[in-house]
């Protein structure tokens, strides 16, 4: 297997948390080049420059992992918008990208794996031959382009995460495998939450966790059972959206005048970064080894939880110092902590 970090996934996590950046294609679509709806990574052969601009500011942000932007380049959703003829190219340039941008500061390289739309649990044995397929497709460029470990991530059936992890092991990668919680308590073929990761932990996951559907509010409670469930790392990557016990899954989010806010118009319940600063503090102290955000994900998010796990990154060198704001700041006395927010490990 050609493993591009001289560190392995496991002795990452013995040294502490590792802080996750994701929300590549919602941050690239916000940017415009990726088309929101089929939200197919075409980005990567189009406009490959933009992608390692973000790769490059998540890096600077304090981000462990460079998560090659694999997630929908399957071949199903490449067919939907007639690009399955790139499939491959597309694939391998993605982990190519990831792999340069790592070497820059020595992160971590994943490959990504994710919820094909094509497991359909009433018949398992077929759907889940096709969903093989797909993945066997994506990680054999993988593994020859290099990757550390395998993100397998929302999933919204334990079958289907099943079949990823099993892809995984057959190319002897460590997996962090995690569910999306669009629903209250239940995977899409009816297991608990918390159950189906136990059961992915016995079947050699070495992270299990949860991404995307719920913003911190909503997923720690989730944590807390999970950590208490399981004897492996756990896995935490929310949306940076204001859900709640009411709404948890950012999906059924709705406006004052009852319009659907997902996928294009959350702002306004996109959370603070020192919002996201406290879950990532929070998460910690719970024990979760790998803190990070998904969809809605932006630098100045991960520069926030990387600041309040104690880190010192490359973008601090630009973090805020209001005390020098010309309206808010006071001079050489300063703007105290509680002023500012300031979401620093120190505060």
């Amino acid at each position: 297997m050609n493993r591009p970090s001289s560190t392995t996934f496991a002795e990452r996590l013995a040294a502490g948390p590792l802080v996750g950046a994701e929300g590549y294609v919602f941050e690239l679509e916000r940017r415009g080049y990726v088309k929101a709806g089929p939200y197919v990574p075409e980005v990567i052969l189009d406009a490959p420059d933009a992608l390692r601009q973000l790769h490059r500011e998540f890096l600077r942000a304090g981000a462990d992992v460079m998560v090659a932007l694999t997630y929908y380049a399957h071949r199903e959703k490449l067919r939907d918008v007639g690009r399955d003829g790139d499939l491959e190219e597309l694939n391998r340039q993605a982990v190519r990208i990831a792999n340069e941008i790592a070497r820059e500061g020595g992160a971590l390289v994943a490959g990504n794996i994710c919820n094909t739309w094509c497991y359909d649990p009433a018949n398992p044995k077929v759907s889940g031959e096709v969903v093989r397929a797909q993945y066997r497709e994506q990680l054999g460029w993988a593994v020859e382009e290099g990757v550390d470990l395998v993100i397998s991530e929302t999933n919204d059936f334990l079958g289907e995460a099943l079949i990823g992890l099993e892809v995984c092991q057959e190319y002897g990668l460590p997996a962090l495998v995690t569910f999306a919680s669009v629903q209250p308590t239940t995977t899409y073929d009816g297991y608990d939450y918390i159950e189906a990761c136990r059961i992915l932990a016995d079947h050699g996951a070495a992270v299990v966790g949860f991404n995307c559907s719920r913003g911190p509010v909503t997923m720690m409670p989730m944590l807390e059972q999970l950590r208490a469930a399981v004897d492996i790392p756990i896995a935490a990557q929310p949306v940076p959206y204001r859900t709640s016990p009411v709404v948890p899954a950012f999906e059924s989010l709705t406006s004052a005048d009852g319009s659907r806010m997902f996928p294009i118009q959350l702002e306004s319940a996109a959370l603070t970064r020192f919002e996201m600063a406290d879950f990532a503090r929070d998460a910690a102290a719970l024990g979760v080894a790998y803190v990070g955000v998904c969809c809605g994900g932006a630098p100045h998010y991960v520069r926030a939880m990387a600041e309040a796990l104690g880190r010192e990154t490359p973008a601090s060198r630009y973090s805020p110092a209001l005390e020098l704001h010309p309206v808010l700041g006071t001079g050489e006395s300063g703007v105290t902590s509680s002023e500012m927010g300031d979401w620093s490990a120190a505060s």
